[in-house]
């Protein structure tokens, strides 16, 4: 039987989307990629730029389009909206950015026929709720980047306090992509060994508190920097969609909307989740020791309350 030809289409030319196409190109993930974005200029660049190299990557149709052009996609990403700046939260994004998500999903659904719909823009975990219920599509077909990017950068931090490779390092960050998020350092291990015990056993000392903070304001550091984070988001959408289009089935912690998860309901945050084709098709009820489950309570709380005050 004859493979179904695959595609991605990307809202959003800056520096997120283009980062994000580049790096779903150079995995050969798809035969079509189509980059929408108001200025389409700036989409046609990005477009014409990552074509050049197709001669290191094989053949692929890669150009800018319209809203027309989602039709047949396997998934939507979502990167459109306006930047953090320098000493700006993900939550002081949403109200300029809730606009621009509703507008971008009303546009979509006039063409949407299928596939699953993958939210980057920040604040993500709200973004994602908006287009989730706006959308009208089955619960799990929207999900958004969530914790995942942050649970990237924990266990990088924590290769670079034992000195392993990273490869062997596990564990995750769960609840709101922002500052109420936190460490699950029951996941935490070394190659199956418990991460406390491994530390103990050679004699390493690990200041947690400080870890998690630099997990947390390490966004906020990169922006410092140079304005924008872009390369490891990308690096972290180019293997979600990998997983989506191979149906893999892969436990990540993305943000969804919530169903009676341990009691939380109608919100987005990142929690364990079986990602495939379809999107989010589980969340998994993790055994989260009691300091974990209060301040995973307390992230769902944080982010439902902004979503009371914006009256969504």
């Amino acid at each position: 039987m004859e493979k179904k030809p695959s595609k991605i289409s990307i809202i959003g030319a800056g520096a997120v989307g283009a980062s994000c196409a580049f790096s779903i190109a150079t995995q050969k993930l798809v035969s079509e990629l189509v980059i929408i974005d108001v200025n389409t200029v700036k989409a046609e660049g990005e477009a014409m730029d990552i074509s050049h190299g197709l001669v290191t990557m094989g053949p692929m149709n890669i150009y800018s389009g319209s809203y027309e052009d989602i039709k047949d996609s396997d998934i939507i990403l979502i990167t459109a909206g306006l930047g953090r700046k320098p000493g700006e939260t993900r939550l002081d994004l949403a109200a300029k950015n809730i606009g621009i998500a509703r507008d971008v999903i009303s546009n979509i659904m006039k063409h949407y026929n299928g596939g699953v719909i993958m939210v980057v823009s920040n604040p993500v975990d709200v973004i994602t709720y908006v287009m989730q219920k706006e959308s009208g599509l089955p619960r799990g077909r929207v999900f958004g980047t969530g914790t995942v990017l942050d649970s990237a950068r924990f266990r990088y931090l924590l290769s670079t306090k034992v000195g392993a490779d990273i490869r062997n390092i596990h564990g995750f960050m769960a609840g709101e992509h922002g500052e109420s998020q936190f460490a699950v350092w029951s996941s935490a291990h070394v190659s199956g060994m418990r991460f406390d015990s491994y530390c103990a056993k050679r004699g390493i000392e690990v200041n947690k508190d400080a870890l998690v903070k630099d997990v947390v304001t390490s966004g906020a550091q990169v922006i410092q920097r140079k304005g924008v984070t872009n390369y490891a988001i990308a690096a972290i959408v180019g293997e979600l969609c990998a997983t989506v289009l191979k149906g893999r089935n892969s436990i990540f912690n993305v943000t969804s909307l919530l169903e009676d998860y341990y009691g939380i309901s109608d919100v987005c945050i990142s929690v364990p989740s079986v990602l495939g084709r379809e999107g989010v098709s589980q969340h998994l009820l993790y055994d989260f020791t009691d300091d974990e489950m209060e301040k995973l309570q307390y992230s769902a709380k944080q982010i439902r309350s902004f979503l009371d005050n914006l009256k969504i």
